[in-house]
């Protein structure tokens, strides 16, 4: 009689308390991804910031050594690609990677020569979350014409 009770004590879980356990699991889950993916967004808005200052930083080494700015159709491979009509380009461009990157969505910068807010110099932009012009939040495009204001 005392080992079937020993047995019977020790079978395992039941269907009950298994669902139970997965049911608050899955309950965590979504309050930590709830907390988290805000914060995804944020840091992929924070690197696109540091790499269009990173960006604006080369092109004016480039203003430098050519004296102007890449045209829109020359645009932001003209730092990694010497143009036919280069002054003074550096050796192997001025990018270290040698690449433009993408913004943290995967889409290119967006890059125009004069620029229609920078009508002295360019305008470097990423349409955001969504990959089109315009947008609120994490979809608003972030520029080098706003980016101070954007900041706080």
């Amino acid at each position: 009689m005392m080992h079937r009770l020993a047995i019977r004590e020790t079978r395992g879980f039941t269907l009950i308390e298994i669902m139970a356990v997965v049911l608050i699991i899955g309950l965590l889950s979504t309050l930590v991804g709830m907390a988290i993916v805000p914060q995804i967004d944020k840091s992929r808005v924070n690197t696109t910031r540091a790499q269009i200052k990173m960006l604006d930083a080369a092109l004016e080494t480039y203003r430098m050594d050519s004296s102007r700015f890449p045209t829109t159709e020359q645009g932001l491979e003209a730092l990694v690609k010497e143009p036919s009509d280069a002054i003074n380009y550096q050796p192997g461009g001025y990018l270290r990677e040698r690449r433009i990157p993408d913004d943290p969505w995967g889409n290119p910068y967006q890059y125009e020569s004069p620029g229609q807010h920078n009508k002295h110099s360019y305008d470097l932009w990423s349409h955001g979350a969504d990959g089109s012009a315009g947008g609120d939040g994490v979809s608003a495009d972030i520029g080098n014409w706003f980016e101070d204001a954007e900041e706080s």
